[in-house]
């Protein structure tokens, strides 16, 4: 007969590893689901509910019955750990905008050879165009219209007030379409 939760937190706290490990092969599966369902690739979800058992077995001291059940408390943990995950990937996507790969995802399954040929030339000659933009007009565009932040989280990212970021987009947008303009210009006459 198995021990429960409350007897196997009872030996945890009492320095007992097996009643530890017991307890994490009780659970495990219950926060690798919710885990993976969060992040969608196993990996990510093992390493997340990793993490969640570490910050458990630090906290163990913290969790009182009266409380609710352990296993109502533990999945409350691995859910703050998967926002909290889900935020640091966030964060770190917004870090990386310097380079402006959201528009891959602009694809239709249906689309021909030719039609998908096309979309990647568009594609390069957009981000060529972006990378010669000045870097205070490029943020907020990538920001914006290639990852969809509101402007108020591009404001608070790049650390400017809303109306600059505004600004900024709409310089950057007229400042693209000339580039892109004059390169098609450039493209048109050397077809000739």
């Amino acid at each position: 007969m198995s021990d429960s939760d409350s007897e196997l937190l009872r030996r945890c706290r009492a320095g007992d590893q097996a009643a530890w490990g017991e307890l994490v092969a009780r659970h495990t599966r219950r926060v690798f689901g919710l885990a993976y369902r969060f992040v969608g690739r196993v990996d990510e979800a093992e390493d997340l509910t990793q993490e969640t058992f570490v910050k458990v077995y630090q906290n163990l001291d913290r969790y009182r019955e009266s409380d609710g059940a352990f296993p109502t408390w533990l999945m409350t943990v691995a859910r703050n750990q998967a926002i909290d995950h889900y935020r640091r990937r966030k964060d770190e996507r917004q870090r990386r905008a310097e380079e402006p790969d959201g528009m891959d995802s602009l694809s239709s399954p249906d689309e021909g050879p030719l039609r998908r040929l096309e979309r990647e030339e568009r594609v390069q000659l957009v981000r060529r165009g972006l990378r010669t933009l000045p870097v205070d007009l490029r943020e907020p565009l990538i920001l914006c219209d290639l990852q969809g932040l509101p402007y108020e989280d591009a404001a608070a990212i790049l650390q400017v007030p809303l109306g600059t970021v505004k600004s900024r987009i709409n310089r950057g947008r007229l400042e693209l379409a000339k580039r892109l303009m004059r390169r098609r210009a450039e493209l048109a006459g050397g077809a000739r």
